[in-house]
């Protein structure tokens, strides 16, 4: 699992490394990077980046990554929001009231 968790990050690096260059994402040009960086990739996994990435706005993707789910979650979010929102505010509420000090210890 580890290997498949460097692969995977080796790819993500490759793939922002020529975006950041402006240079297409394709399977060899991530294979040439993860190689000079001395990772090897399965040429399978540069090409599953390559073609999940070449019908994605990477720019969006970059900049949605610290926003949560996708447009898809939201509906489902939005009904279970109230019932979160209240069991959220519980504990603000017990944690706004001050603590009493116990008696145990006189």
């Amino acid at each position: 699992e580890i290997m498949a968790d460097n692969t995977q990050l080796a790819c993500v690096y490759a793939a922002l490394i020529l975006h950041d260059d402006g240079i297409e994402i394709t399977a060899d040009k991530i294979q040439t990077l993860t190689k000079a960086a001395g990772s090897e990739v399965e040429p399978i996994w540069a090409k599953l980046f390559s073609s999940a990435l070449a019908k994605t706005n990477v720019d969006d993707l970059i900049m949605s990554v610290g926003s949560g789910g996708g447009g898809a979650a939201a509906p489902a979010a939005a009904g279970g929001a109230a019932p979160a929102a209240a069991a959220e505010q519980k504990p603000a509420a017990k944690a706004a009231e001050p603590e009493e000090e116990s008696d145990d210890d006189m």
